[in-house]
């Protein structure tokens, strides 16, 4: 791995166990002869290195494993083979809300979330207030629970309070085809500012043309296989030949 690598996959395989035969019990599995569980591969032999600096886009259909892929980079998922480095730090906006407690409000969510980032107590009165500018949410909303919000009151949340982190790596996983447009175009506006800091971003999406307008290079994935690699361009041609 050269030393400007932010993040390197080397032949990593990502398995679960699944249950097939309907086992909701001890009594269930004590009766059952066969073993009930079956290993299934969502990603096999993965090989791949972002260095910084870079944009990588990750292309797929549903199921090949695109986001297993990025809940492994972000430490959620151990892998079964192989090795991953990540040599930095990073925000990742996994799903709508993946990170938010529904619980507390927004304000709290900020506090939690800048804390669990690291962020130190000074001058934090001032970062959430740019979230808070940023998300455009009303006071009333940031000072309701989170479970009383819409999917994309969701996503305005969780985006605004990732790039308020002074990470090396964004992770963004479809969470822009959530939102009214006038947002989408806010967070488009955004990313490109991170990219032109020189920040390392991986993006997640099933529009070509956004991959194309942020990456300079992509990955495509198949089966949980990673099948074609090179630039954005390229591999937005070889996905849409999969439909």
């Amino acid at each position: 791995m050269s030393t400007d690598s932010l993040i390197s996959f080397d032949n990593v395989t990502v398995s679960f166990w699944q249950n097939n035969m309907g086992i909701h019990s001890i009594k269930d599995l004590a009766t059952q002869r066969k073993n009930p569980f079956t290993n299934k591969v969502i990603l096999k032999n993965i090989s791949f290195e972002v260095k910084r600096g870079e944009c990588m886009g990750v292309l797929g259909r549903n199921g090949s494993g695109k986001s297993t892929l990025l809940r492994t980079i972000a430490g959620l998922i151990k892998p079964q083979e192989g090795k991953v480095t990540i040599n930095g730090t990073f925000a990742p906006i996994l799903a709508i809300g993946a990170g938010l407690e529904l619980e507390l409000t927004g304000y709290e969510n900020m506090n939690l979330l800048l804390s669990l980032y690291g962020r130190p107590r000074k001058g934090k009165a001032d970062v959430i207030k740019s979230i808070a500018d940023f998300s455009e949410l009303s006071e009333e909303a940031l000072r309701m629970p989170a479970k009383r919000y819409s999917s994309g009151m969701l996503a305005r949340l969780a985006f605004s309070i990732s790039v308020a982190n002074d990470a090396d790596i964004l992770i963004i996983d479809e969470v822009l085809a959530v939102g009214d447009q006038g947002f989408q175009q806010k967070c488009m506006k955004k990313i490109f500012d991170i990219k032109a800091e020189g920040k390392t971003i991986l993006f997640v999406s099933h529009f070509p043309d956004d991959v194309q307008k942020i990456c300079n290079k992509a990955i495509l994935l198949d089966g949980g296989t990673l099948v074609h690699s090179g630039t954005a361009v390229e591999i937005c041609e070889k996905y849409n030949q999969l439909f």
